[in-house]
This record gives C-alpha cells, structure tokens and sequence, in this order.
C-alpha cells in the first residue's frame, strides 16, 4: 500500500507536515482496528468497507497535501526565498563606491516594491527575504559598469566606473560542512544606528576562513551572538557558491550560449547616464529612462532576463515615466 512508503517520523519532525502526519497516523491506527473488527466478526464486514472507504478518502487528501509540501520544499531548495546581496566597488574611486551604494538602493526599492523584506547586514551587504527573490534576482551578479559625468568633475568628461554584485542563495539544507580551525575571528564596534549596546559593545563581528581569504562581517544584530550566527551563515552559502561554481566550470563549455548566473568578473550590464540607456549585454537588450531604473523600476529588465531571448540591441519598452511619483530612495541603513 502507498502509505508504507510514507515516513511518518520524518513528516512528525517537520512542522510544516507535523499536524498532517499525526492525522495520517491515526487514520492508519483505525484502519488497522476496522480490519481486525472484520476478521473477528465477518457480519461486521458490510458496515466495516464503509468505515474503510471513508479512511481511504481522508488518507487520500492528506497523501496529496504530502505531496503538495514536498514539492513546495523541493522548489525552495533550488529557488530559495532568502539571498544576500553583496555590492563591491571596483575601478573607478570614489565614483565606483557611490555607484555601488546606488545599485544597494536600487535593489532595495526594488525589493519593497515586490513586498520583501530586507535589512542591512553590513556597509553594501543587504539580507533580502520573499517569494522569488533568489529565482528573480540570481543573474544580477557579476559587474555593472557606469558611464556618467561625476559631480566632481569640472570639465564635463564622462567616466567609467565598476561595481560587483553577488547574489548568495540562502539554503535551509546546506551541503558544506566548515572546520572550526579554519576560522579566525573578529570583535569591533559596530557603527551607525542601533542604540548605545550595539555602539558601545564590540558585538560586530568578522569571520574569516583561512583557506580561500573569504571573510564576512555582520553589524546588523544586536548581540555578539547573533552577529557570529549570522556571519557563519553568510560564510557557508558563500564556500558551497564557490564550490558549486568551481564544479560548474568543468562544464562551462556547454554553458556559453546561455544566460546563466555569472561570477563577479563578468560584465553584465552597463548603464549609460549621457545616452539614458542601461545595456544588458547577455542578452543584448538596451532599456531607457535610466533615472527611473536607479530608483528600483527594473522589472523590465528582470522579466527580461527570466524569457532569455537575445535581442538585436534595440530599446524595449521604457520604463515608467520618470515624472511618476516614487518617494525618496530608502536608506540603506534600516529596515523598512
């Protein structure tokens, strides 16, 4: 019968199928009782199929659920709900800072636009959390290139400048396992907002891993703990992203023709201040109103990216007018 195949401890420890798999193990506790009434009084046998029918229904409906929430965990394991986004300057000085911190910005608009939430973990690390958002945003990472005239330069030329972005999925269930002699660790002040405790108190804390050089600091919590946990989570979907990319470079022969999510080395987009167009060159589509973009309107482009179809350069629609009314860009200091 279907239900031996079911595990009905490991659904009684997940909380999600937890009530559903105390219901299925009663209904299989009558079934089993209406069986044995059957066997010790065959007269019994016409009232009992009916009984049996009905735990058959119920049993039924709740496999389905099973089903249904296995899928829906399966889905979240390859397309998790929780990312951070990590911005990095990169050529350009101060020019390059600035238009990092703007791309933090404009992902953040985005974010509260589609009803995320999100909250700064450190300068240029934004945790975001919602439906999609590693599916929709996963082929922001790689560099942005910016061409503009800078507010400091006095003889009008235009400059380019680069910023990085990494978008790290936040799995539930993670594959990496992280040797604590591996690990060096760090306490500072954290800075900015957050009360005299977070101001006062060395609760920052930076982790770094001695094989690869990565390291990752967390000021957002409020207690040294919490920043080290949250830390350690930021570092190990960090080591399994660069394990999962070295094991797919074996193969990126095959992968050059598609889209793909790209390493930080990658230019992926450029936005052009003189020309209002920001270029996306995977998929060789240009989009306008670029004020408006920088403000978080970048739907367009993101759609855009989930079809894949390769364009021929030309404008697609624009974005929204840029006289619509979007408020000030949220500080990347607070949670909203």
């Amino acid at each position: 019968m279907f239900h031996s195949m079911i595990d009905i401890e490991a659904l009684k420890k997940n909380h999600k199928t937890q009530y559903l798999a105390e219901q299925y193990e009663r209904l299989l506790q009558q079934e089993k009782e209406t069986q044995l009434m059957i066997e010790n009084d065959p007269s019994m046998a016409e009232m009992a199929q009916e009984e049996l029918s009905a735990i058959a229904i119920q049993k039924s409906a709740l496999e389905e659920q099973f089903a249904a929430i296995e899928a829906s965990e399966k889905e979240e394991g390859e397309f998790p709900n929780e990312i951070i986004l990590e911005a990095r300057a990169g050529a350009g000085g101060d020019e390059a800072s600035l238009f990092a911190q703007q791309l933090v910005d404009m992902y953040c608009r985005y974010a509260e636009a589609r009803g995320w939430q999100w909250k700064m973990i450190d300068d240029m690390t934004v945790e975001i959390k919602g439906k999609d958002v590693y599916r929709l945003l996963r082929y922001e990472t790689g560099v942005h290139r910016v061409q503009r005239v800078p507010v400091t330069e006095k003889n009008g030329r235009i400059h380019t400048s680069t910023a990085s972005i990494a978008i790290l999925p936040m799995k539930k269930k993670v594959k990496f396992e992280i040797n604590p002699a591996d690990l060096d660790m760090e306490y500072s002040r954290s800075g900015g907002a957050g009360g005299q405790n977070v101001n006062k108190v060395e609760t920052a804390v930076r982790l770094i891993h001695k094989p690869t050089g990565i390291d990752v600091r967390s000021t957002s919590e409020r207690s040294q703990l919490a920043n080290r946990e949250k830390a350690f989570e930021i570092l190990t979907a960090k080591l399994q992203q660069l394990k999962e990319e070295e094991e797919a470079a074996k193969y990126a022969g095959n992968r050059k023709s598609q889209i793909g999510t790209a390493d930080r080395s990658e230019k992926i987009r450029t936005y052009n201040f003189p020309q209002d167009r920001v270029t996306d060159h995977r998929i060789k589509q240009n989009f306008s109103n670029i004020e408006v973009i920088m403000l978080g309107k970048i739907d367009k482009m993101i759609d855009a990216l989930q079809v894949g179809e390769v364009g021929e350069g030309s404008v697609v629609e624009r974005c929204p007018d840029k006289t619509e009314a979007l408020g000030p860009i949220p500080s990347t200091r607070t949670t909203p």
